[in-house]
C-alpha cells in the first residue's frame, strides 16, 4: 500500500476506528521489522532482544501513543525509530546491571549505510551512543533527531528529510555533520 493508504489508516486510528490498527498492522510490520533486523545485526551474541521481540515490543508503544497527531508514514517510522532506540538502551542497561553480570554490548556501525566513506569505529557502545546523542541533543536538536531516525530507524536520507520536514541536501549536510561530531566525541571517550 501506498504512504497516503498509511497515513490514512493512521488517521482513522486517531479518530477511534479500532479496525482501522487492525488493518494498519500487516502493513507496517515488514518494515518495522526490517529496521529491527537493522539495529540488531551488529550484536553480539547474547543479547536478550530477538528481532521480533524488538518489533513487538516497539509496536505495543506505538499503539499506546494516544496524543500523537498522527501525519503521515514518515512520522509513525521516526516515532518507531525512537521507540526502538529507548528500547535497545533499556535493553543494555538491563544486562549491565551488576547483577545480571554487566555485558558490554556493542552495535556494529558498518551496518548503517553512512554518507561519506570516511573512517569509522568499528563498534559502538550502544549507551556511550545514546550518551553523547544526548550531549548532540543539548548541542543541535536537529541533527540528533537525524543521527536517531538513520542509525537507530536504519532510514535513508530521503525518508529521513520526510521525518524531518527538511530537504535531502539539509539531511545530507547535518547527517555528515553530526557523524564527525560523534566520532570525534567516541573517539574521545575511548
Amino acid at each position: 500500500m501506498t504512504s497516503v493508504a498509511i497515513t490514512q489508516l493512521l488517521q482513522d486510528w486517531q479518530a477511534g476506528d479500532r479496525g482501522a490498527l487492525d488493518r494498519l498492522l500487516p502493513l507496517v510490520y515488514d518494515e518495522l521489522h526490517l529496521i529491527a533486523s537493522r539495529r540488531l545485526a551488529g550484536e553480539r551474541p547474547g543479547g536478550t532482544l530477538q528481532t521480533t521481540a524488538l518489533v513487538n515490543e516497539a509496536y505495543i508503544k506505538l499503539i499506546d501513543q494516544r496524543r500523537v497527531d498522527w501525519r503521515n508514514r514518515a512520522q509513525f517510522f521516526a516515532i518507531a525509530a525512537q521507540l526502538m532506540r529507548r528500547i535497545l538502551i533499556d535493553d543494555v542497561r538491563r544486562r549491565r546491571a551488576d547483577k545480571r553480570g554487566g555485558d558490554v554490548v556493542t552495535s556494529d556501525v558498518a551496518e548503517v549505510a553512512l554518507a561519506a566513506p570516511e573512517p569509522s569505529i568499528d563498534h559502538v557502545d550502544l549507551l556511550e551512543l545514546d550518551r553523547v546523542l544526548q550531549e548532540l541533543e543539548q548541542l543541535d536538536p536537529d541533527q540528533a533527531r537525524i543521527v536517531e531516525l538513520r542509525f537507530f530507524g536504519g532510514m535513508s536520507v530521503e525518508e529521513t528529510a520526510a521525518a524531518v520536514g527538511a530537504s535531502v541536501s539539509t539531511v545530507k549536510r547535518e547527517w555528515a555533520i553530526a557523524k564527525g561530531w560523534l566520532h570525534r566525541a567516541l573517539s574521545g571517550r575511548a
